[in-house]
């Protein structure tokens, strides 16, 4: 051994003692394995194991320049024991649009690209089971980005849930009167009170056209991301349990870390300061 071990290393014009240092420390393909091994049990960590290769391969060539295959990364995962959460199947909740008020037009008509912030909000309002009953939940949604603006949660769908949520965003966002806010045609937004609300600040009301979920495809996709990334992987014991995790998952994980399609893989604060920071050195 020793001696095969001295003609390799007059071959390859090494010291022994250098061989052996490389032996002792990992050769240099070991490390980078171990490396990448590492960096994407990190990210589908940081995922909350909702991301599959085709996220890790976007994560490793964003944050960190590596350029790796999905079927590597594939066998990575194999070897990690590393498996994405199942996506449940996801049923589309619907608000009740049997009412006599009056309806606003479709202004929107599936045109779901912003050019700036504020100029486009959908919302929407979705069910979360608990063991103590259902839990509501409202939300604010800016085109530009698919940044959650506004949220709510309650015991009921009474109006003041789609208002709470509708608050949040304009106490923190500041949109211009030109802001249109998208919505079906459930009660609760054809209501008076939320229309004095829109009046109030300027808002041009727009709504899908009745029983159409696609008219209002953004609010749906979240929810379904919500329901299949977070709430179907989830037994709430209180409605108090609910709200914190829900609240988490929003303000946390998926305003700030998610990857988004449609931001090229930017979560969607990520991708706001981006396009802000784009601006400011064009100026």
């Amino acid at each position: 051994m020793n001696f095969n071990i001295t003609v390799m290393c007059k071959v390859l014009k090494v010291d022994k003692s250098s061989f052996y240092h490389w032996i002792k420390a990992g050769c240099i393909v070991k490390k980078v394995d171990e490396k990448l091994n590492e960096l994407i049990e990190i990210i589908f960590v940081q995922g909350r194991q909702n991301y599959g290769t085709r996220r890790i391969k976007e994560k490793l060539k964003q944050r960190y320049g590596f350029l790796v295959s999905r079927r590597r990364i594939g066998d990575i995962m194999k070897d990690l024991g590393l498996v994405a959460k199942t996506k449940k199947r996801y049923k589309i909740n619907t608000t009740n649009s049997n009412h006599n008020l009056p309806i606003a037009p479709n202004l929107l008509e599936r045109d779901f690209y912003a050019s700036t912030p504020d100029e486009k909000y959908v919302g929407d309002i979705t069910y979360i089971p608990t063991n103590e009953g259902w839990l509501y939940l409202a939300t604010v949604i800016d085109l530009y980005s698919r940044r959650i603006v506004g949220w709510s949660m309650d015991d009921t769908m009474k109006v003041s849930l789609v208002n709470d949520a509708l608050n949040m965003a304009l106490i923190s966002r500041k949109p211009p009167k030109s802001l249109i806010w998208h919505t079906d045609r459930g009660s609760q937004y054809a209501s008076y009170a939320h229309k004095d609300l829109l009046q109030k600040y300027g808002i041009v009301q727009s709504m899908s056209r009745k029983g159409n979920c696609w008219d209002n495809a953004v609010a749906e996709s979240f929810f379904h991301t919500l329901k299949t990334e977070l709430v179907y992987h989830e037994i709430y014991e209180t409605k108090s349990q609910a709200n914190q995790s829900i609240f988490e998952w929003i303000e946390v994980y998926y305003n700030r870390q998610r990857m988004h399609s449609s931001n090229n893989n930017l979560s969607p604060v990520e991708f706001e300061e981006k396009m802000m920071l784009q601006v400011e050195t064009a100026a």
